[in-house]
């Protein structure tokens, strides 16, 4: 996560950008598109996503307000492999690759940063990835709502809150398996008392515990 002042000038640079807006379920960036422009969603989420070649998609991560997409064009200039496609509402600046590029070389602090972020997005996707190979199907569920709660867990009190509306198809895409399964291993979280839901939003309840679940075999009702 880039901190304040970084974000913040990282903000200003988008803010005078063209702001494009879409509706949930559009497609903002495909891997077959060249472009030579990149984004910074203003508002709502979205995620990244690749098809394999039996057409089953995995959903890679959550993007978020503040997050630059794709990040490898911008910092890297390489090309984009992944679908982008709004899971809300969503608003995204967009800004030219290499006045972006200047932009962020010409500033070590923000190269710095946005460096260390996207490692740490690796990181994160290389645990998760771990888990779509050799975890179970508890344990890729486990994996995928802290990767949540990671991306956009907000805390309150004792208990997490994941602020976006999330579905069981939703999670299953993340975690790899289908929907019926994840169906299953959610309801197993709620009887352990690890994660209940308000609305339309998941609420961890006893974060430490699901982080420990990870490498624990579940408990069978």
């Amino acid at each position: 996560m880039l901190s304040e002042n970084i974000s913040k000038k990282v903000f200003n640079y988008f803010q005078s950008s063209t702001i494009t807006r879409f509706k949930k379920k559009d497609i903002v960036l495909h891997p077959e598109q060249n472009t030579s422009l990149v984004f910074s969603i203003k508002s709502g989420f979205a995620r990244a996503y690749r098809i394999s070649e039996d057409g089953d998609e995995l959903t890679l991560m959550i993007l978020k307000s503040g997050d630059i997409f794709p990040l490898a064009i911008g910092i890297l200039s390489d090309h984009n492999n992944y679908y982008i496609e709004a899971i809300t509402s969503l608003e995204v600046y967009s800004a030219k690759e290499d006045l972006f590029l200047s932009f962020v070389k010409s500033r070590p602090e923000i190269f710095y940063e946005l460096m260390t972020d996207t490692l740490a997005q690796f990181n994160n996707l290389l645990a998760r990835m771990e888990n779509l190979v050799i975890g179970k199907a508890y344990s890729k569920v486990v994996s995928t709502l802290l990767s949540c709660v990671q991306s956009f867990g907000q805390k309150k009190g004792d208990n997490v809150i994941l602020n976006l509306p999330l579905t069981h198809k939703d999670i299953a895409n993340l975690a790899g398996i289908t929907r019926e399964t994840t169906c299953l291993e959610m309801k197993k979280l709620v009887n352990k008392g690890l994660i209940s839901k308000s609305g339309k939003l998941f609420i961890v309840t006893n974060l430490k515990q699901l982080e420990e679940e990870v490498y624990e075999p579940p408990l069978h009702y």
